[in-house]
């Protein structure tokens, strides 16, 4: 009785006190068991998804493995650190970017998802971030940082920085990789920061191939000079500062090997905090997680099917469809699909990457020495891959466009407008690439058959696209800025995709067969090659297209609750 009249006695029994040691254990081993049961229970879903997983451990343990062997063989030689140090910042800048801008981000640690948990941001920090090492990019990173560093050391104190470097570079990967998906939780789900987004998303592309291009100079034997002009600005980078401590500790040099290590400890102090304010803004503001409709919501819905856009004037010239474009639902739906490209961060996204990664991509194999005008068939094939997974991009608004589908002929209609708006783009940038890349490269003469393979490509691509959205369809989530395909719909993407650009090879065979004849023995009838390719592309688009259609009516049930699935 005297605990309930006096104020001052203690309780029997006291609760834990918020916070503790204790209940940040059992939230991180409960988040680590729902993690491990997400994986297991996604992986009973379907053959496909067990078969992509399996793949993917075979594949990081393999290039892992091989990657931690080659490294540990170059050690003693004089480019081990600069190449490490240059390793480790690249895995450092993946682990930011390439989650966010990429799609990869693991959905069971999305901040979203949590926002509304009475947790405190503390305790989930610890168990995200255990969490957050249960996979296999983790065991992959380790693999190639564990690589980097014990192949730079020497000596037995060498040794211990680098272990103890492998591990607080591959924590500060992790708190980085958190840390930015934090912060971006809510900017990309404004239209402004998605556009912002999309920008950054396009410059960080370039700059990894920058990087690719300076390490790739070492393969040659002849020049390491980018690598270590590289390296000499990362070393003081964290956490390829990790690195630059056991080069350091392993020369004697044991004042620069602190400064280094201590560079990496600030960093990571510094994300720790930049993660916990980003965590309690997202848990606490009003409107901070995407799910709020003052996040800024999510793409626009594909609608009615399109029928008002035609309405539209763009100009004081008259309406798109009154220049470029055929009349009835073709030129309206291919009205629909460019306005929707411009208005959807994901759609913008996939055709800034495309278009960017197009015109860049003669110009980093010019640099290596050994490009030729056929590389610039990637622009091609970049944008042709647009075409794929047509109806998952309309979201669950496809519901409405289903319903107008009745026949073979208004699926026909449909696909040849959205294969019209990609091709409004997609023919003049292979024209510009092919042309860009013939002036880098200095071969006019080979200008005319790059051409025409390119556009053969791309016509392959549309129509092998086309039927690739009707037989292999896969949801894109709405709801998420950070997922680009729905739960378990992984091997649809390695199905679709992958086959569809090895029918593209198959199919523009016969082309690259007749242009390898004619450089062989009639070099000058090449040119033929150009008018050739661009009527074998827009044959084969339409021929996709016929069979995309023609599968369409049936399919629709299946399509429909492939793009509708969350």
């Amino acid at each position: 009785m005297s605990t309930l009249t006096d104020p001052g006695a203690a309780p029997a029994t006291a609760p834990a006190p918020r916070g503790t040691y204790g209940d940040t254990a059992v939230i991180t081993a409960t988040f680590v068991r729902l993690k491990l049961a997400l994986m297991r229970n996604g992986l009973r879903q379907t053959t496909g998804r067990k078969a992509g997983f399996l793949t993917s451990v075979v594949v990081a343990a393999v290039f892992g493995g091989f990657g931690l062997a080659g490294l540990l063989a170059l050690g003693g030689s004089r480019h081990i650190a600069a190449l490490g140090t240059v390793l480790v910042a690249l895995i450092a800048l993946s682990w930011a970017f390439v989650p966010v801008f990429l799609g990869a981000v693991d959905e069971t640690l999305d901040p979203a998802r949590l926002a509304m948990l009475p947790l405190r941001p503390r305790s989930l920090m610890t168990a995200q971030l255990v969490a957050s090492v249960v996979g296999v990019g983790p065991v992959f990173t380790t693999l190639l940082v564990a690589g980097a560093a014990l192949g730079t050391a020497r000596g037995a104190a060498g040794y211990t920085v680098a272990v103890a470097a492998t591990a607080l570079t591959v924590l500060t990967c992790t708190v980085l990789s958190r840390a930015v998906a934090t912060a971006n939780a809510g900017l990309l789900t404004s239209r402004k920061g998605r556009d912002l987004a999309i920008l950054s998303g396009v410059v960080i592309a370039l700059g990894i191939q920058g990087v690719n291009l300076a390490v790739q100079k070492l393969a040659d034997g002849r020049s390491a000079e980018p690598l270590h002009t590289l390296a000499d600005v990362a070393r003081w980078l964290p956490p390829a500062t990790s690195v630059e401590a056991v080069r350091a500790v392993s020369a004697g040099a044991y004042g620069v090997a602190a400064a280094a290590l201590a560079g990496t400890v600030a960093a990571l102090g510094l994300l720790l905090w930049w993660w916990q304010r980003s965590l309690t803004r997202l848990m606490t503001s009003p409107g901070g997680t995407p799910w709020t409709e003052s996040g800024g919501g999510a793409a626009v819905p594909a609608g009615d099917g399109g029928q008002e856009a035609g309405k539209e004037r763009t100009g004081s010239g008259g309406t798109v469809r009154e220049r470029l474009l055929p009349s009835g639902r073709a030129g309206v739906v291919a009205q629909r699909a460019l306005r929707y490209a411009w208005r959807d961060p994901k759609a913008k996204m996939s055709w800034a990457m495309a278009i960017g990664m197009g015109l860049l991509f003669p110009v980093i194999w010019a640099s290596t020495g050994s490009a030729t005008v056929y590389h610039a068939c990637w622009g091609a094939g970049l944008l042709g891959m647009q075409m794929y997974n047509q109806f998952g991009m309309d979201y669950s608004g496809f519901w409405l466009v289903a319903q107008t589908i009745t026949s073979a002929e208004d699926a026909y209609a449909e696909l040849r407008g959205r294969m019209l708006a990609i091709a409004l783009v997609g023919v003049p940038f292979t024209v510009t690439v092919v042309l860009v890349a013939a002036a880098v490269v200095g071969d006019g003469q080979q200008l005319p058959d790059a051409l025409g393979i390119s556009l053969a490509l791309l016509g392959a691509l549309l129509g092998c696209g086309a039927l690739a959205s009707v037989l292999f369809p896969y949801s894109v989530p709405q709801d998420n800025a950070m997922r680009n395909v729905g739960a378990g719909q992984v091997s649809l993407v390695w199905y679709g995709v992958v086959g569809g650009l090895v029918a593209s090879a198959l199919v523009c065979a016969p082309l690259i067969a007749l242009t390898v004849w004619l450089h062989a023995s009639a070099a000058g009838w090449a040119w033929v090659v150009l008018p050739l390719g661009a009527g074998y592309g827009a044959a084969v688009a339409w021929a996709g297209l016929r069979l995309a259609a023609a599968r369409t009516v049936d399919r629709l049930p299946e399509i429909l609750a492939a793009v509708s699935r969350s």
